[in-house]
C-alpha cells in the first residue's frame, strides 16, 4: 500500500509540475514540457492526455513547427472556461462569493449582508451562498475543482478551526465541518473545501492569479474594520505556530494610545481601522499609522510586494498614496529602497478571489497538501464528472456520486 501511495503522489507531484509550467508560460509543446520538466516525453505525453480528458488543460492555436524534423508541436495552456473554484469571503458586515476559472477571471459573483453573526447562523448563510453558485456554475456547464472561504479572524492551520476572530465575536469554533456537513446535505461533489484567514487568502489570490510567484515574497495588508496581513515567503503562506502570523492589526503601535478590541492599548487598529478613519482627521492619522506598520513588516520580512486592499482602500481614495509617501520618506531616512506597494488585484473581491485560490494553490503543491492530509485534511478530486444535476430536487441531489482522484 506504501508503495502504491508514494507512486501515487508521485503522479500528482509530476502532473501539477507540468500545469505550473504552463500557468508561467502558456503555449508550451509537450516536446518542451519534457525538456524543462525533466521527465520523459512518454511520461509527459501520458499525463498530458490525462489533463487534457479532466479539462484541467486545452490544446490552443496552431500547431507550431520545431526546430528539427517531425510533427509540428501543438501549443497547451492552462483551461481557462471548463473547471471553476468556488471563494467566499465571510466579512463582519457581510458575504462576498466570487466563481473563478482556473486563471483567475471572475465569472460569477454574488454579495448579501450578513444576517446574523452567530457561528451557526453565519455558517448556514454561506452554505446557501454556496450551493446557488453551484447550481449557477452547473447550468453554465462548469465544473466545480474546489471550495474556498475566509474571515477576519486566526485560524489554526492544522485543525481550521477559528481561533480567535474579534470582530466577529468567535473564538474556538469550529466553522468549516458544519458548511461541509451542509454542502454535502445540499448535493454538492465531495471536493476540497479550505477555511482561511482573510488577508491571507487575498495574499494567494495575488500569488496565483496575479504575480505567480513574482512578488514573492508578498504581504497583503488588508484594511477594513480590522486590519491584517497575509505573508508569503517562498511559495507558501507564512501562519507561525498557531495561524496567529499576521494580525498585524494587534500590533502595538502606540503604548499610550485608544483602547483596542483585543484587551490592549494603541494597536494599530485602533488607527487603521475603519471606524478610526472615519473620524475627523482619521485618513491622516490613519495613513501615517499604516506607513509605520508597512515599514515595519519591511523591516521583518523584505518583501518584493506590499499590496493594500481591503475596504477603506476604496472609501478613503487617498490612503493608499498617503501611507507610500509614508514608507517613502522611512526609507529614504534608513537609505533603503522602499518596496513596491500597489493596490489590490481584484479590488473588494480580492479576499473571496483569493479564498477561491486556496484550493488552487494546494492543488498545484502536492508536497503541500500531502502533509495536510495527514494532519486530517481531504484531498481535490480531479475527474471531469462534477457537475451538478439540472434540477435541485432532492432525489437527485441525493443520487449525485462523487469522483474519486484518478491521480491518487
Amino acid at each position: 500500500m506504501k508503495a502504491s501511495g508514494d507512486q501515487q503522489l508521485v503522479k500528482r507531484i509530476n502532473r501539477s509540475l507540468l500545469l505550473r509550467l504552463l500557468r508561467a508560460s502558456p503555449g508550451r509543446s509537450r516536446a518542451r514540457l519534457a525538456q524543462e520538466s525533466g521527465l520523459t516525453k512518454s511520461t509527459v505525453s501520458a499525463l498530458v492526455r490525462e489533463l487534457l480528458d479532466e479539462r484541467w488543460l486545452v490544446e490552443a492555436g496552431a500547431p507550431v513547427a520545431g526546430t528539427g524534423l517531425g510533427r509540428p508541436s501543438t501549443p497547451l495552456e492552462i483551461d481557462a472556461h471548463t473547471r471553476v473554484l468556488i471563494g467566499l469571503e465571510i466579512g463582519v458586515r457581510d458575504f462576498r462569493l466570487v466563481t473563478v476559472s482556473l486563471t483567475g477571471q471572475v465569472l460569477d459573483s454574488a454579495a448579501e449582508p450578513l444576517l446574523d453573526a452567530t457561528p451557526a447562523a453565519a455558517c448556514a448563510q454561506a452554505a446557501s451562498l454556496i450551493r446557488q453558485a453551484w447550481a449557477a456554475a452547473g447550468r453554465a456547464g462548469h465544473l466545480l475543482s474546489g471550495i474556498g472561504i475566509c474571515l477576519p479572524g486566526a485560524i489554526d492551520p492544522v485543525s481550521q478551526r477559528v481561533r480567535f476572530a474579534p470582530n466577529l465575536g468567535w473564538r474556538d469554533i469550529d466553522a468549516l465541518t458544519p458548511i461541509r456537513r451542509m454542502l454535502a446535505q445540499g448535493g454538492l461533489p465531495d471536493v476540497s473545501t479550505y477555511l482561511h484567514n482573510d488577508a491571507d487568502a487575498a495574499a494567494l489570490g495575488e500569488l496565483e492569479f496575479g504575480d505567480a510567484g513574482r512578488a514573492d515574497p508578498l504581504i497583503f495588508v488588508s484594511c477594513d474594520v480590522g486590519v491584517g496581513a497575509g505573508i508569503v515567503l517562498h511559495d507558501r503562506l507564512f501562519t507561525g505556530a498557531g495561524g496567529m502570523a499576521g494580525e498585524v492589526g494587534h500590533s502595538v503601535i502606540d503604548g499610550q494610545g485608544l483602547p483596542c478590541s483585543c484587551g490592549r492599548r494603541g494597536c494599530a487598529e485602533t488607527l487603521i481601522g475603519a471606524r478610526a478613519l472615519a473620524q475627523p482627521d482619521g485618513v491622516n492619522r490613519g495613513a501615517r499609522a499604516l506607513g509605520l506598520l508597512i515599514q515595519n513588516l519591511d523591516a521583518l520580512f523584505n518583501p518584493n510586494t506590499v499590496v493594500i486592499g481591503g475596504s477603506s482602500p476604496v472609501v478613503h481614495p487617498t490612503l493608499l498614496g498617503l501611507a507610500t509617501t509614508a514608507v517613502e520618506a522611512y526609507a529614504r531616512a534608513g537609505g533603503v529602497a522602499a518596496p513596491s506597494i500597489r493596490a489590490a488585484r481584484f479590488g473588494l473581491q480580492a479576499a473571496a478571489v483569493g479564498a477561491a485560490a486556496l484550493a488552487w494553490h494546494q492543488y498545484l503543491r502536492p508536497t503541500h497538501a500531502h502533509a495536510d492530509l495527514a494532519a486530517g485534511a481531504r484531498t481535490m478530486p480531479s475527474e471531469a464528472s462534477l457537475q451538478p444535476p439540472a434540477a435541485e430536487s432532492p432525489g437527485e441531489s441525493g443520487a449525485l456520486t462523487t469522483a474519486q482522484e484518478s491521480s491518487s
